[in-house]
């Protein structure tokens, strides 16, 4: 761990992103089609190693369900449009015809409406009757309040997901009390997924709570304002090798139980996903590159839920335009050279240029600093 001076009383621990680096070939080859790349969560086996993120800007049962179909994970966002509104639509539409200087005060209002139980129950139900595996996500703040409506109605993959959360969260006297993640945990029949975090204690902790997987990442996303505004980011390669560590230390500790780690946040390209997973992620979870699809409920346009804080907005709303549809941009063909289409054949060829046969074996391939 190399550490340098930034001032006398300071100093700074080296930290690297994505971009900063590059994976080695070696002296093996393979055909691509001879690569799998697919990844398993407890019961669960899925084509490609893809959770789409729960933003409303990206996911819709619609959406959920052609994931789902494609090979990967769509997750709905149940702090989002879709149990709050009967029918978003008409909102999707407007959010993405807003003028610049209304969005942030126009996304406040529109998600000041409360959430209903009855929509969570009917959004699930639809995912389900597209015969997919149902993942759903839930803010911390709102996970114990909801949680039961969201497991009576059938989740198959829990996913808690926060700008950062924590097993040791601590409150103010007289505020309620906070989710305790391990007994929540612990008293579902269902998988987890928590997060995220970017540290090897965090993601240690979170790991103890019994979570199956940990999703990385912090203020590194297309839509997050993060770092402008709290002045806290951890670039994503470092963070993802922090948390691999994490994994690898925790299966000691645990007899031989492992956790799966996401990265969540900073993969925008093709070319982003191998290197995520030759620092040690298992699967990756996409924002950005999932809401240029045709298909996507946002219209070409992007924002998060941190971009909607009744106080103290994290995000903001990005035009990033259509490219494809979902299956161009999963599975191809490309018609563009700038890595927005075709990311799982984009994967595979990485993988088989390096002479990896699997996810697993290709998360030991070499990288190098290339900035």
């Amino acid at each position: 761990m190399t550490e340098i001076e930034i001032g006398r009383a300071k100093r700074a621990r080296t930290a690297y992103g994505l971009d900063d680096i590059a994976v080695v070939p070696s002296r093996r080859t393979r055909e691509p089609e001879a690569v799998s790349v697919s990844w398993r969560v407890d019961a669960y086996t899925f084509d490609a190693p893809v959770l789409a993120a729960p933003m409303d800007s990206v996911v819709s049962p619609a959406t959920a369900i052609e994931i789902g179909r494609l090979g990967g994970v769509g997750v709905l966002d149940l702090d989002g449009l879709w149990t709050r509104y009967e029918d978003p639509e008409p909102l999707l539409t407007e959010i993405a015809e807003l003028p610049d200087e209304r969005v942030t005060p126009r996304l406040q209002e529109i998600y000041a409406a409360p959430i209903r139980e009855e929509l969570i129950a009917a959004r699930i139900a639809e995912i389900r009757a597209g015969g997919v595996t149902v993942a759903a996500a839930l803010s911390p703040m709102r996970t114990a309040a909801y949680a039961q409506a969201v497991v009576d109605a059938g989740v198959d993959i829990f996913v808690i997901r926060g700008t950062t959360v924590s097993a040791e969260h601590v409150s103010r006297e007289g505020a309620a009390a906070p989710l305790n993640l391990k007994e929540f945990i612990y008293a579902l029949d269902v998988p987890v997924i928590v997060g995220g975090c970017a540290t090897y204690q965090a993601a240690l902790h979170l790991m103890r709570t019994g979570a199956a997987g940990v999703l990385v990442g912090f203020g590194g996303g297309a839509a997050h304002t993060t770092s402008d505004v709290l002045g806290v980011r951890v670039p994503m390669a470092s963070a993802i090798a922090d948390v691999a560590a994490a994994r690898r230390d925790y299966l000691d500790e645990s007899g031989g139980r492992y956790v799966h780690v996401i990265a969540d946040g900073g993969v925008g390209r093709s070319g982003d996903i191998p290197k995520a997973v030759a620092c040690g992620a298992d699967a990756v979870m996409l924002g950005s590159p999932l809401a240029r699809a045709s298909e996507a409920p946002g219209r070409g346009w992007h924002w998060g839920i941190e971009a909607t804080h009744p106080v103290l907005p994290r995000g903001e709303r990005v035009h990033l335009g259509t490219v494809g549809t979902l299956a161009e941009i999963l599975h191809g063909p490309s018609r563009a050279a700038d890595g927005t289409m075709n990311l799982i054949g984009a994967l595979r060829r990485a993988m088989a240029t390096t002479g990896y046969s699997d996810l697993k074996e290709f998360q030991r391939v070499e990288v190098v600093l290339s900035r």
